[in-house]
């Protein structure tokens, strides 16, 4: 095997457009209400129902969503919100725009999202002073929603879910997004359904969704009247139409994604590498296949010489940041998993070849090199 026999490049992510998402662009475009109106009213009551909430409020992205859900809950200056240093850094970010105090739990080194015995005792040694639960469902699969929701309810603080990675995965049957007083989505290009740039928070509280809808919306509550602060976090009616076209599909997107994995799954159960794991009583939905190896960094390239592009989601946990230089604490869950993990390949638009393709250079690189 030779990296010559793959001349195309397998991508980590390839979004896919069709007729019916480039027809209903088409269609805003003609109308000439191209700013938020209408089509993004649709967009939110349907991805609303979809995740089995009675609010949806569009935003322009998923930093903003989660910025805006944090500001609607009631958190600000002063305050401390629990999270994890395992995700990308808007999750952090968004909870300092508020004013308020990232305080950082360890990881469960199996699932990847935050361990619900370390924020236990991260809570205990801030005294029981903190203000809100931020919990990411990393690569597609739902954090332990059952232990932190305990946890949040003993504590009487709000949940707040970045469901960013997660469209479509569930737990106990309910929707991610659902599970907590707030959730939040990005329809970002690589996600599992896009908008082009696009965010989603969805609750059952009426308060948290009036508060939201005013904030993204300069504080507005008429048309001239603003009744308090707030930004121009809106979506727009052409992003609105990709994504209510995407959704449809999305069922599909996750179906062909967990069929890609279990591919995965069956054709390296023999290799030394560590494969993802799935939950019992959760829907897996595999924004990315996840592997573990101390020899990452030389599998990536092995990888990248067949023409198999890979990810590494992430490779320096948050609170190692050079923005998150004060921010002091111990996570070596967090920070061993950065020095080992390596996303491949698990998009609906892999072939079978493409598939078998990634299997055969992973046996190779494990049973050669």
């Amino acid at each position: 095997m030779t990296e010559t026999q793959y001349q195309d490049r397998i991508a980590i992510a390839d979004p896919y457009i069709g007729t019916e998402e480039k027809t209903a662009v088409e269609q805003v475009l003609d109308s000439g209400s191209l700013a938020s109106g209408e089509e993004v009213e649709r967009f939110e009551s349907e991805f609303a129902s979809f995740s089995h909430t009675s609010h949806g409020i569009a935003t322009s992205n998923g930093t903003t969503a989660l910025h805006a859900a944090l500001h609607a809950a009631g958190i600000g200056p002063g305050d401390r919100v629990v999270t994890t240093p395992f995700t990308f850094i808007a999750t952090a970010n968004a909870i300092r725009f508020t004013g308020a105090e990232p305080v950082f739990a360890d990881i469960d080194p199996q699932s990847y999202n935050i361990d619900p015995q370390s924020v236990e005792s991260t809570i205990q040694a801030h005294d029981g002073e903190i203000d809100a639960l931020l919990v990411v469902h990393l690569y597609g699969h739902p954090a332990d929603m059952d232990a932190l929701s305990d946890i949040a309810a003993r504590y009487d603080i709000p949940v707040i879910e970045d469901a960013a990675q997660a469209h479509g995965a569930t737990h106990r049957g309910k929707p991610v997004g659902s599970l907590g007083d707030v959730g939040c989505f990005s329809f970002y290009p690589t996600k599992n359904m896009t908008t082009g740039e696009g965010g989603m928070v969805v609750t059952d509280n009426d308060e948290i969704a009036a508060r939201t809808r005013q904030f993204i919306d300069h504080g507005r509550s008429d048309r001239y009247e603003h009744e308090r602060l707030g930004h121009n976090f809106r979506m727009t009616n052409v992003a609105a139409a990709i994504g209510r076209s995407q959704l449809q599909r999305l069922p599909l997107f996750v179906h062909e994604r967990r069929q890609n994995a279990m591919r995965l799954y069956d054709g390296l159960q023999d290799c030394s590498f560590s494969l993802p794991r799935e939950a019992p009583r959760t829907t897996h939905a595999y924004h990315q296949f996840t592997i573990r190896s101390e020899r990452r960094d030389e599998l990536k390239n092995h990888l990248d010489e067949f023409g198999i592009d890979t990810g590494v989601y992430y490779p320096i946990p948050v609170h190692e940041q050079p923005a998150y230089a004060e921010h002091s604490v111990s996570a070596p869950a967090a920070e061993r998993a950065s020095d080992e993990v390596l996303s491949i390949p698990v998009h609906p638009q892999l072939s079978d070849d493409e598939l078998n393709a990634v299997i055969t250079a992973l046996e190779y690189f494990d049973s050669y090199l």
